[in-house]
């Protein structure tokens, strides 16, 4: 779990330098459009393994009131760091009026929140009920057409925060990630623990079934709808005809995230899990290092790569560039100021390397050493 969480961290980073030099989510080249889709795999992977990580716990403390009181205290703590320390760190600015993003971190934190309410059920069943959520999350869009106007002129600001359904977001607040269906695939990966404690033969063989399953589903799935739709629209265009083949079946909706994105994302990654178990050499290491310590990491990695993206604008001799990341990670970098791929993965790989591997070797080992209740919470 921690090899696979790491590998979510080392992916995550690449979208977040992505957003600093200003390169389009997708674009109109097979190398900017993969840039991106790779890193689809974060959000999935870090719900899913929260929900499985809750569920170990669970057995450690071996109560769930425990359990409980642990997520919902260490949810609102990440909700409060969404909207405080993590926002500045975007942005290196403290005006909290004109801009505020409920991120991903905001969005783990309320599912946290929400499962805690759930842990005193059985872990399969809790698993099935957030696969239901995540089969059945679209029903969420009709929810607001079934209470009078006024209602929902009222409250559907709150609304938009559980599920997207195109009513009035409140002023300068921008939901990134909606509830639904993350609570789903955190619920399910607390399901998914009991599949990892079955004894390792009968795991392994389970995962490559279930991961190569959901990943074989989605390519035919994908595959009929792609041409069904024909040329359709996505993030990078072909010639003439619309996007290429690879783009309309890979081009999956993430806000809220679908199902067929969920499949695109999971299978690959729980396939992964029987490779990591006995993963061994350098590669492995550094990224088991990264995945133990995710929450330092993630609180790290952006202020690392929004100061590398300054010292970078100055070398290339850009001017005002604070207020193209005022609104970060929405950026609005100058077309003729975008980096180039290679600025983007080199400037990527110095902070990686450079930085976040050392700084997360030193954290890890004071974590070892010290037993600070606070330092469970990061």
């Amino acid at each position: 779990m921690d090899i696979i969480r790491g590998l979510a961290c080392v992916l995550m980073a690449i979208d977040h330098v992505r957003v600093y030099s200003g390169i389009p989510a997708g674009g109109p080249t097979p190398g900017v459009f993969f840039t991106r889709w790779v890193t689809h795999f974060v959000a999935p992977v870090f719900a899913l393994l929260a929900g499985t990580g809750a569920f170990f716990l669970g057995r450690k403390l071996g109560d769930p009131g425990p359990l409980a009181r642990f997520l919902v205290s260490r949810g609102l703590m990440l909700v409060l760091l969404e909207v405080t320390l993590i926002r500045f760190f975007w942005t290196f600015g403290v005006d909290y009026s004109t801009f505020v993003l409920a991120g991903v971190i905001w969005m783990l934190g309320w599912c946290m929140v929400l499962l805690a309410a759930f842990v005193l059920m059985q872990a399969k069943t809790v698993g099935w009920i957030g696969v239901a959520i995540v089969l059945l999350q679209q029903v969420l869009r009709l929810v607001p057409q079934a209470v009078p106007e006024s209602a929902r002129t009222t409250f559907g600001w709150f609304w938009e925060f559980i599920y997207s359904a195109g009513l009035d977001q409140l002023p300068h607040v921008s939901v990134l990630y909606v509830i639904v269906p993350w609570i789903g695939v955190m619920m399910a990966g607390y399901g998914f623990g009991l599949i990892l404690l079955r004894d390792e033969a009968e795991r392994r063989k389970t995962l490559l079934r279930m991961g190569l399953g959901f990943t074989a589903l989605f390519l035919v799935i994908a595959t009929t709808l792609a041409f069904v739709k024909g040329g359709g629209t996505g993030e990078a265009g072909g010639e003439g005809g619309g996007p290429p083949l690879f783009v309309r079946i890979l081009n999956q909706q993430k806000y809220p995230a679908s199902q067929l994105f969920l499949l695109m994302t999971l299978g690959p990654m729980i396939a992964l899990l029987p490779w990591a178990e006995r993963a061994k050499g350098f590669v492995a290491d550094a990224l088991n290092l990264f995945g133990r310590v995710p929450m330092f990491y993630y609180l790290l990695h952006i202020p690392a790569i929004h100061l590398a993206a300054v010292i970078t604008m100055r070398i290339r001799g850009a001017t005002g560039f604070a207020e193209w990341y005022a609104t970060a990670p929405y950026t609005s970098v100058p077309p003729e100021q975008r980096w180039t791929l290679g600025l983007l993965y080199l400037v990527y790989v110095i902070v990686l390397v450079g930085v976040l591997y050392p700084a997360c070797r030193w954290y890890a080992a004071v974590k070892a050493r010290r037993r600070y209740g606070w330092l469970r919470y990061v």
